[in-house]
């Protein structure tokens, strides 16, 4: 039997105005005219005899059955899209689109490249770093290395790997006039601090450490330049385990203390679905989950668990 669909073309405006809640901003994203999106709506509703909208003045606001059709025309739309990336011939050559923090691509993710370009000289990697997560249809992405909890919706998702938090320094400190021996030395020592949501104040609690100011040191937006700061012996820093590996492995950075802290979030490898039958794609995402074995393997597997700590809204995207 034939399938009953509504009018197929109309269905991106309807996406659109969904989203948005905005007419104005269905078309300015289309780049048609408010009236060709607000004809395209009424096509859907005088076809399907429902309304999806309801008309203010000045605002549009959806129904109960708008917005349960608009969650599923959503992911109707995603799939569609995805695969069309997949069999789009200029996407399955040579240039392969990453998308990840600016952190993770910094400290961990381009020292190892090299390895994965000597592996499969005939890829090319487009990274994109950015604080606004990337969508894969619009942006292009390819596959993305995600910081979260996991649970996104419309492609698919794996766990790459924890993230667990401890102090590191460079190997001067544990010398000189006050060596780090124990926590409390810390004291004797400027505490560097980034973006992250576990801080020197929970780190310092959990170890039993009282009389030391955690809000003092020096303060960076970015993980990237607070982990150099540490490199060069400014003072102490929380690292994130895979922020750090390397400069642990290379012996730029070392461990004062055992103490490690578990992050609620996780890394994750998410790509569209279907994507996999992509070699570039396959290929990049066999090697990430090759080098986190042995990356994380010296790496200590027990910390203690903590309050969970919600990390920042996650939306469909890269």
């Amino acid at each position: 039997m034939p399938r009953r669909l509504p009018p197929l073309t109309a269905l991106p405006a309807f996406d659109a105005a969904a989203r948005h809640l905005s007419f104005s901003k269905a078309a300015e994203e289309l780049n048609v005219t408010h009236g060709a999106v607000s004809r395209a709506i009424r096509n859907i509703e005088d076809r399907l005899g429902i309304q999806l909208f309801d008309r203010g003045t000045r605002s549009v606001r959806l129904t109960a059955v708008g917005a349960a059709y608009a969650a599923e025309v959503g992911k109707a739309l995603d799939q569609i899209a995805a695969a069309t990336i997949a069999a789009t011939p200029d996407r399955s050559t040579r240039i392969l689109n990453v998308s990840t923090s600016d952190g993770f691509a910094g400290r961990w993710l381009v020292p190892r490249l090299h390895r994965f370009h000597r592996a499969n000289p005939d890829i090319d990697v487009r990274l994109a770093t950015s604080g606004v997560l990337a969508d894969f249809v619009s942006d292009g992405i390819d596959i993305s290395i995600r910081y979260g909890r996991g649970g996104y919706s419309g492609v698919t998702a794996e766990f790459l790997a924890d993230e667990e938090v401890f102090p590191v320094c460079s190997p001067e400190l544990l010398q000189g006039e006050h060596p780090l021996r124990l926590p409390e030395d810390l004291r004797h020592h400027k505490l560097i601090h980034d973006a992250f949501r576990i801080d020197w104040a929970t780190w310092l609690e959990q170890a039993g450490v009282e009389g030391i100011d955690p809000k003092r040191g020096v303060r960076f937006d970015s993980a990237t330049f607070a982990v150099e700061a540490a490199v060069h012996g400014e003072g102490v820093l929380l690292g994130r385990s895979a922020l750090v590996s390397a400069d642990l492995a290379a012996g730029r950075l070392v461990r004062p203390f055992d103490l490690a802290l578990k992050s609620a979030a996780s890394y994750y490898v998410v790509y569209p679905e279907g994507a996999l039958r992509q070699k570039k794609v396959r290929a990049f995402r066999d090697w990430l989950f090759a080098e986190i074995a042995t990356d994380w393997a010296g790496m200590p597997r027990s910390a203690p668990e903590l309050k969970p700590l919600t990390p920042a809204g996650m939306r469909k995207g890269a």
